[in-house]
């Protein structure tokens, strides 16, 4: 099923996403949750590759690229911003600047990259044609 989104849908969908994003990211974790901090800095950078590439990219590797780039950026900038959150409030919020969460961060986009990029290779290699072989559907 292909659904047909305009640019101003896709838009609205994004900055709903990264509000929600930067509010979470910005809250600290309940206890029970921060022995698994890193697997979900990779599984949360991993499921927004999937979601901004299939929203954005199809199976152009440019943009996924560019994708990676933002998220990458967005994870450190948010880092940044846990650290300064700290001095703004005058009250500890947030932990500090982990750079083992940036790592985990890129971690889950190259998770999804090497996935992603498996497929489409697949699916050239499925669609190129193979010499001394017809198309299907030709005549003989």
């Amino acid at each position: 099923m292909k659904l047909k989104l305009t640019t101003a849908q896709k838009v609205i969908i994004t900055l709903l996403v990264l509000a929600c994003s930067v509010a979470g990211f910005m809250i600290k974790l309940p206890a029970m949750f921060r022995k698994h901090d890193l697997e979900m800095h990779a599984a949360f950078y991993f499921t927004a590759a999937a979601f901004f590439t299939l929203l954005f990219a199809g199976r152009n590797f440019w943009i996924h690229l560019f994708i990676l780039v933002v998220l990458a950026a967005f994870g450190a900038g948010i880092e940044y911003a846990q650290e300064y959150s700290n001095q703004l409030v005058h009250r500890r919020i947030h932990g500090r600047f982990d750079p083992e969460d940036v790592k985990y961060n890129i971690m889950g986009l190259l998770a999804f990259s090497a996935i992603w990029v498996t497929y489409l290779l697949g699916v050239w290699l499925v669609k190129s044609p193979q010499p001394g072989k017809k198309p299907v559907g030709e005549k003989l």
